[in-house]
């Protein structure tokens, strides 16, 4: 300490000493930045984790409804060229309840025209009740069972799809606030940083000028002239003003 005293000079040690002294409290000041600054960072993973967590709740609960979605839109693309072409016979005769009204009308028909004379008129007349029925009858059941079928896969298909939307806007959502929240994160960490290297820089700046105001402040010795050869004598005839 004393050859800095000698050095630099009383002034210019208290000078130095206080530069010293704002030069820790900056060194100090920087590790709160950088403190401050990683916490804030882990606050935002947390905060983006807890996000992730969520999503992963709600998606799950809402799987039975996707997977129900599912099935029922494979059935509807199973079912499309039944619901796209014409019924035949057979499918109205599988119908239930369409065979025995069917028998039942035929019967009935055929003993109408018994009563009446008989012979051929009983095939026709049987033949005639069967297209009628059928087209008057079976076709409309068929066709209203068929769209009541479609329905129903149809609504739950519907169900399947509102989940998936749900579950699509609450991913979108979910992966914008995870940015965001990465961003605050690497935002928090820059600005400790910089506070932090602004903070250091500071404090040594402090001690440059200290240094600096200090070697002005110290008192210069004089130097002791130099001259050549022997000094001139004043001359007896110099006028004395």
């Amino acid at each position: 300490m004393t050859w800095i005293v000698s050095a630099i000079g009383p002034t210019g040690t208290a000078l130095l000493g206080g530069a010293l002294l704002g030069a820790y409290g900056s060194s100090r000041q920087a590790d709160a930045s950088s403190q401050a600054a990683n916490l804030q960072s882990q606050a935002t993973a947390n905060a983006a984790a807890q996000q992730r967590e969520m999503f992963d709740i709600v998606n799950k609960q809402q799987e039975p409804y996707r997977q129900a979605g599912y099935g029922a839109l494979s059935q509807i693309n199973t079912m499309l060229p039944q619901l796209n072409r014409m019924p035949t016979a057979e499918d109205l005769r599988a119908m239930p309840g369409f065979e025995f009204g069917l028998n039942q009308g035929t019967g009935a028909a055929g003993q109408t025209m018994n009563v009446g004379g008989g012979g051929s008129n009983v095939d026709l007349a049987r033949r005639k009740f069967a297209i009628d029925y059928a087209t008057n009858v079976g076709l409309p059941q068929y066709m209203t069972q068929q769209t009541n079928i479609y329905n129903r896969l149809a609504s739950l298909a519907g169900i399947g799809q509102t989940a998936q939307g749900q579950s699509n806007t609450l991913a979108q959502n979910t992966a914008a606030n995870i940015g965001q929240l990465g961003i605050g994160g690497a935002s928090a960490i820059g600005a400790g940083q910089i506070g932090s290297a602004n903070a250091m820089a500071g404090g040594l700046q402090g001690i440059g000028n200290s240094l600096t105001l200090a070697g002005l402040l110290r008192p210069q010795t004089a130097a002791a002239p130099t001259g050549y050869g022997t000094p001139v004598q004043s001359s007896p005839f110099d006028f004395v003003a």
